[in-house]
């Protein structure tokens, strides 16, 4: 397996699992679940896009359970988040630029570890969106929502041209750790302005 740069690894994952945590602590409380019901909500908007990514390439045991560390971040940010509840709640801008955060975060890891295993660029696009969106896939599907990523708004999109924008950054020499960062910037400013002025993709009406 190739070797990929550890430690920015480490500190984008550290970084995404606390937005994702933190984006699936608040959806849960929003919907008036018990403690143990938000635990399990964050884990698995926090761990649900890795876990598919890992079984997909065969990387077992898949990232979290080789790694505690990982789910010790995403206890304390859930716990955290809802100790503070009543300041999250008065905070949704906030946990929506968490989201969106989390979600150009894990698609860079998706990338990643795509390229670690020297995956061609589109099969490492595919990677990032799942990382990036099927945590958020399954937690709206516990809670009987429709998932974001199935309505209008601009979600795995955002993940696909950022994607797309990493290798374009990579062919012009940029380096590495640059063109992450950049790439993960790429896909948050996307996603905000795209839920700010309300642009979509086109709907199927019958």
């Amino acid at each position: 397996m190739e070797r990929y740069n550890i430690s920015t690894y480490e500190i984008i994952e550290a970084l995404g699992a606390i937005a994702f945590a933190i984006s699936g602590t608040f959806t849960a409380m929003q919907r008036k679940l018990d403690p143990f019901g938000v635990l399990i909500i964050a884990f698995v908007t926090a761990i649900g896009g890795g876990t598919v990514r890992d079984l997909l390439i065969g990387d077992t045991p898949v990232a979290w359970m080789r790694d505690m560390q990982t789910c010790l971040i995403i206890l304390f940010t859930a716990l955290a988040t809802m100790f503070f509840k009543t300041h999250v709640q008065k905070m949704k801008i906030t946990l929506f630029l968490f989201d969106s955060l989390g979600l150009g975060l894990f698609t860079i890891l998706g990338l990643a570890k795509g390229i670690a295993f020297g995956l061609n660029p589109g099969i490492c696009i595919a990677l990032g969106t799942i990382t990036g969106c099927f945590g958020g896939i399954i937690r709206d599907t516990l809670l009987n929502t429709i998932p974001l990523v199935f309505r209008r708004e601009i979600y795995a999109t955002a993940c696909i041209m950022g994607g797309m924008f990493y290798f374009l950054l990579l062919e012009i020499n940029v380096g590495t750790v640059i063109a992450k960062f950049l790439a993960i910037a790429f896909i948050f400013v996307m996603r905000i302005i795209a839920v700010k002025f309300k642009l979509s993709l086109p709907k199927f009406e019958y």
